[in-house]
């Protein structure tokens, strides 16, 4: 009996100890992630939160804080009634198309370079370096290329028998397709390093087992890569068609959202009505609806992918 009274003893002492303990912890980690948080909050949530707000507000911000006219939903009724708006709309939704076009044309090329190919290393870099070049230079090569009258690419098209090729981007006809083309050729070498990296975690037994049962390559494809494969095009897609609505700056450097405003996208609107026309409660509504596309597309994806997405 009076053995145990020590430990008895000892115990509010223990509990007081590891509570200490924890609160230390919990201290320690606070002090660590303030500075994201407080540059999350300033940078994200707070202008998140302005946008919201002024969304419902006509201001220019030159006339400063007693400029503010509350307008409530005109913002949105006008954007509903807006020609450019609806065109901008219109633009972003084709310009969607090109997500699983450099998809596919990634996974295809993954697929070659990690089971035909030596030299992996090299094709990895020549495919990425589009991805990470700066986004000014590329857009001055494809600028000289598409060029509509000695552009090696029109030159190459009359050298083939076409008389009148396409002006690309100075012809309202054609500069999305152009926009949408030099997008693929950016976005495929992001792509094919992730899924690589996603056809090396495959289990080698699979296609072992499919070997054994005389599967032939397209086989392999459909029963095996591309279901495993099912994840990371979630991940793609869903992170694919989010910068398709950031799309900015390829068309402010090459279009500036023209010719006839046949490039201009949500994004594009909004900084010139922001920062061109200064209208900021316009813009702000813009923003919103912007953020509310993303939401539903994404949304509509995450339902969606129960029904196509292996884990």
């Amino acid at each position: 009996m009076t053995k145990s009274m020590p430990a008895a003893n000892d115990a509010p002492a223990a509990r007081k100890r590891r509570s200490s303990l924890q609160r230390g912890e919990t201290l320690a980690g606070i002090i660590f992630v303030s500075p994201m948080l407080l540059g999350v909050t300033v940078l994200v949530l707070l202008p998140i939160l302005a946008t919201l707000v002024l969304s419902f507000a006509d201001w220019n911000f030159v006339a400063g804080f007693k400029g503010v006219k509350w307008v409530g939903l005109d913002n949105f009724q006008k954007l509903l009634k807006d020609p450019i708006f609806l065109k901008s709309v219109r633009n972003n939704l084709l310009f969607l198309f090109v997500v699983p076009i450099y998809m596919m044309i990634s996974m295809v090329l993954a697929v070659i370079i990690d089971r035909f190919v030596y030299m992996k290393g090299f094709f990895k870099v020549a495919y990425f370096m589009p991805y990470i070049s700066n986004i000014v230079a590329v857009a001055v090569v494809w600028q000289v290329l598409f060029e509509p009258t000695y552009g090696p690419i029109n030159e190459f098209l009359k050298s083939i028998g076409i008389a009148n090729p396409p002006k690309w981007i100075a012809d309202p006809n054609f500069a999305l397709i152009s926009i949408m083309m030099i997008t693929v050729w950016i976005s495929i070498g992001f792509n094919l390093i992730v899924y690589i990296a996603a056809l090396q975690s495959i289990p080698k037994d699979l296609y072992e087992a499919a070997d054994i049962d005389g599967a032939n390559n397209w086989m392999k494809f459909r029963s095996i890569t591309f279901p495993m494969l099912s994840s990371t095009s979630f991940f793609l897609l869903v992170t694919g068609i989010i910068s398709t609505f950031k799309a900015f700056d390829v068309i402010a450097v090459l279009t500036q959202g023209g010719p006839i405003g046949s490039t201009t996208m949500m994004v594009w609107y909004l900084y010139d009505t922001a920062f061109q026309n200064l209208k900021i409660g316009y813009a702000s509504s813009i923003a919103t609806m912007l953020f509310l596309f993303v939401l539903a597309i994404t949304g509509i994806q995450w339902f969606a992918q129960k029904k196509w997405v292996n884990y």
